[in-house]
């Protein structure tokens, strides 16, 4: 579908970097990475609003949209380090949920067979179905991992009489073939949802699911050391998606199904450097931002830098592969300048 810019709201790139037509390779042909909004919320099962959701990650910064982020961390700029352009939105109807969901599907695999990393902004977690199967479509079923941060296991089997939901993608790419459950890594699950049924499904599907309590009592590196083992092992990529109630509502309120008790900013973003510095990422999605229930669109502010995070690790993963150097988190802000 040709580029329309986005669903809602004026035609704006993620903080002014180039746009690119899907229907032109021409426009991307040269692409490190291509940004796509899915603005759905279709499948919300109780606060809707996710369909503004890559508009306001595109747009909330405080900074000038001129296409350049320079990392203080890292010594990288993402948006410059990298060549990124952003295809806009997907057409996505949220009154037809597998019509919006094999759309987006078929855009996602134009860009990763272009050789690009695609990054798309949600949206309800119902589109990490038709991400993560993109990526596989092309890289291969069974080939790609997943590390999954959310509060929720997203592993539900009919809900609201439906198999279509944010409460079901990541069974349904298991159960597809797409995505392996024995490489299936979840981490920042806490509350009173799934059932024991459900859990008695993930189990037998072999995925390793991080509770909060474990990460509480083990610490989140040991856990995240584990995980990202698990992830690259008989796999020749990792898909990271990224749920933003992963985090406590402190810190991302404006979200459709917010659960207390999670990751602070902090740790969610120093996850995700880590996740993009370490693993081979062929894709990435940050989902379940909802705008009309944010304040002072914090949420909408930490799902940019989880953007931007990623994308600024994944420029220092490869300048250290062609330079053979290794990024030190120690190292002062100002040495050697």
């Amino acid at each position: 579908m040709a580029r329309y810019g986005t669903q809602y709201g004026p035609d704006i790139t993620f903080l002014g970097i180039p746009p690119c037509d899907l229907t032109d390779p021409s426009t991307y042909d040269d692409a490190d990475v291509v940004i796509v909004g899915a603005p759905f919320d279709g499948g919300t099962s109780h606060r809707p609003g996710t369909r503004f959701g890559p508009q306001a990650i595109r747009s909330t910064d405080y900074l000038p949209h001129d296409g350049t982020r320079p990392s203080l961390a890292l010594r990288t700029d993402g948006l410059r380090d990298l060549r990124v352009y952003d295809a806009g939105d997907v057409e996505m109807f949220s009154g037809d949920v597998l019509k919006s969901l094999a759309d987006l599907r078929a855009e996602v695999a134009k860009v990763v067979r272009a050789g690009a990393i695609p990054v798309i902004l949600g949206g309800d977690h119902a589109i990490a179905y038709a991400d993560a199967s993109g990526v596989a479509d092309v890289l291969g079923h069974g080939r790609i991992s997943m590390v999954h941060f959310d509060a929720h296991a997203d592993t539900g089997d009919v809900d609201f009489g439906s198999l279509w939901g944010h409460g079901q993608p990541m069974r349904r790419l298991i159960e597809s073939g797409a995505l392996r459950g024995d490489r299936f890594l979840q981490v920042g699950l806490r509350g009173y949802w799934p059932g024991p049924q459900v859990l008695q499904w993930m189990a037998e599907q072999r995925m390793r699911s991080y509770e909060m309590t474990e990460i509480g009592e083990r610490g989140l590196t040991t856990c995240l050391t584990e995980a990202f083992g698990i992830a690259t092992d008989d796999c020749d990529g990792v898909f990271l998606s990224v749920d933003i109630d992963v985090c406590d509502p402190g810190a991302a309120p404006g979200t459709g199904t917010p659960e207390p008790g999670g990751l602070t900013a902090r740790e969610l973003l120093d996850a995700v450097r880590r996740a993009c510095l370490e693993l081979p990422v062929v894709g990435v999605d940050v989902v379940e931002v909802s705008p009309p229930y944010d304040h002072a669109d914090i949420t909408a502010a930490l799902a940019n830098r989880v953007v931007l995070e990623a994308l600024s690790a994944i420029a220092r993963r490869r300048r250290d592969a062609r330079d053979g150097t290794t990024w030190d988190p120690r190292r002062p802000l100002l040495d050697g300048r």
